[in-house]
């Protein structure tokens, strides 16, 4: 086909090529957001997923463009190109439907030849969408061949789509991440922006079989998504959901426990037990080891950084119902969650707050008598709640003799974030000792008051708390040592914890 008969082929279009353009970047870009929401339930947000969605994005879409560009000068049919377009929308459409059951098997797989995150989520994003952001990416350097006359204007030419390119990509960012994960979930999110590039490209070249797939596509969206991870035998999903921040869901066990789940699940963020407060878990931690710095009363004023569906601040309610507490997490849909099925009820004593913990501890100064930090995306920890400026926020804000209490997660038994936070705290605080309530959790406490085993066992609680209390005195113990301190600059939480698993996994296969 010749330039000119390019450009007459390229007229006859009902749509001109640049709306083309703009739906297909709407689309991929969109894509990569929407696709680190399938791996979260799977394999967590943290700094190494986004970097591998992210990496496998950009290697289809410059695969694309060559591709692109070599079919571009075989055949710069605009019908060839929309084609293209229509079989790249429908793979797309198919990822959500094959994700959950193939990252399912993915993470099972991978943990039984025991590789790190780090290649269970990169292969499953590989597989999963780079098939269809590769066809998606052939569409600028095609699109270009077709629009050109001459090659006097190929530089304003390939300028102009590609601005309408990134403009279209910037739209499809804010639309996924700002409205259409949370208001339609990541299926529908999929089908759209699958939806949007066959929609055009089927109208450009009206042709009624090319049709055929936009009019599918438009039908899947009735399709009602399913439960995106199964419970266990005998558990019941009472509550999933997408909330702008996370993956979340409630389960219910055989037993009538529920649990709260976040993201890849790897960890339970709260539990609720129908006749009782205490959990049997890290979160009992809370309610005695304030007593360590020796005040004989419980604290009369708590910031919990990290609060989920309200495990601790419930347990507070029962046992210290004069403890004021500003209950602090990012998302406001744990809150929900926590008044509707954790048994998180509203009162004078406790203060909500839908804010990070960071900003938030720098616009309320205070003073509080414990601060609590249990913020994990298990196995990850926000760096920027790990590091000596950090700590430092935090002392500030603290009353004389006041504490602070993190709960530090062992992915796979490992101490090496224990080892550093519990550095970074001994370079702010005089003091810091360690309660290993459980084999995967620790409760770190910090201060500048000495802390002291007998001020737990001689804590002023009631009778179903001495138990606890004793038990804890009898943990406590220093610090563990030969930890790096984290800074601001340099807090390599998620290079840490993958390390420990590869670490952990080379022993179990010695």
């Amino acid at each position: 086909m010749t330039a000119l008969e390019s450009r007459g082929a390229e007229r006859r279009l009902r749509l001109p090529l640049e709306a083309l353009v703009f739906a297909v970047g709407l689309s991929t870009l969109g894509a990569e957001i929407a696709a680190t929401r399938l791996l979260a339930p799977f394999f967590g947000t943290s700094t190494v997923i986004w970097a591998n969605t992210i990496a496998v994005v950009l290697l289809a879409l410059s695969a694309g463009y060559k591709l692109g560009g070599t079919l571009a000068d075989r055949r710069p049919s605009p019908y060839a190109l929309c084609v293209c377009v229509l079989v790249g929308s429908a793979l797309l459409a198919v990822v959500p439907f094959i994700a959950h059951p193939f990252l399912s098997l993915s993470v099972d797989a991978f943990d039984t030849v025991s590789v790190g995150a780090f290649a269970a989520s990169l292969f499953g994003t590989l597989v999963l969408v780079a098939v269809p952001l590769l066809l998606l990416g052939t569409v600028s350097p095609w699109a270009t061949r077709i629009k050109l006359d001459s090659v006097d204007e190929a530089g304003s030419v390939s300028g102009r789509l590609y601005a309408i390119s990134t403009v279209g990509s910037l739209i499809g960012v804010f639309f996924v991440a700002l409205w259409s994960i949370e208001a339609i979930g990541s299926q529908r999110t999929f089908l759209v922006l699958a939806l949007l590039p066959a929609l055009v490209a089927a109208v450009s070249i009206f042709d009624p079989r090319a049709l055929v797939v936009p009019v599918v596509l438009g039908a899947a969206l009735l399709i009602p998504p399913g439960t995106t991870k199964p419970p266990e035998d005998g558990d019941r999903v009472l509550y999933e959901r997408e909330t702008p921040y996370q993956y979340a869901r409630v389960i219910e066990q055989e037993d009538g426990d529920r649990l709260l789940e976040l993201n890849e699940g790897q960890a339970i963020h709260s539990l609720w037990r129908r006749d009782t407060v205490l959990t049997g878990g890290y979160w009992d931690g809370f309610l005695t080891m304030p007593f360590a710095t020796g005040s004989g009363r419980p604290p009369a004023r708590i910031a919990a950084l990290g609060t989920a569906a309200g495990t601790v601040p419930r347990a507070y309610a029962q046992y210290y119902p004069e403890t004021v507490i500003d209950a602090v997490d990012i998302d406001p849909e744990l809150f929900k969650i926590g008044h509707r099925y954790f048994g998180l009820q509203a009162r004078p004593q406790l203060r909500e707050h839908t804010q990070d913990a960071r900003p938030f501890l720098r616009q309320n100064e205070g003073p509080y008598d414990a601060i609590f930090v249990d913020a994990y995306r298990q196995p990850y920890i926000p760096f920027y709640l790990t590091t000596k400026e950090f700590f430092e926020l935090v002392r500030s804000r603290l009353a004389p003799g006041g504490s602070v209490i993190v709960n530090i997660g062992h992915p796979n038994d490992s101490p090496a974030l224990e080892e550093a936070m519990s550095a970074t705290m001994g370079a702010v605080f005089k003091h810091v000792v360690r309660d290993p309530i459980r084999s995967q959790n620790s409760l770190v406490m910090a201060s500048d008051t000495p802390l002291t085993a007998g001020g737990i066992a001689n804590a002023p609680v009631s009778s179903d708390l001495q138990t606890l209390a004793q038990d804890s005195a009898a943990r406590l113990e220093g610090p563990l040592r030969g930890g790096t301190v984290f800074t601001d600059d340099r807090a390599p939480v998620e290079w840490l914890i993958d390390a420990s698993i590869v670490s952990y996994a080379a022993e179990e296969n010695r």
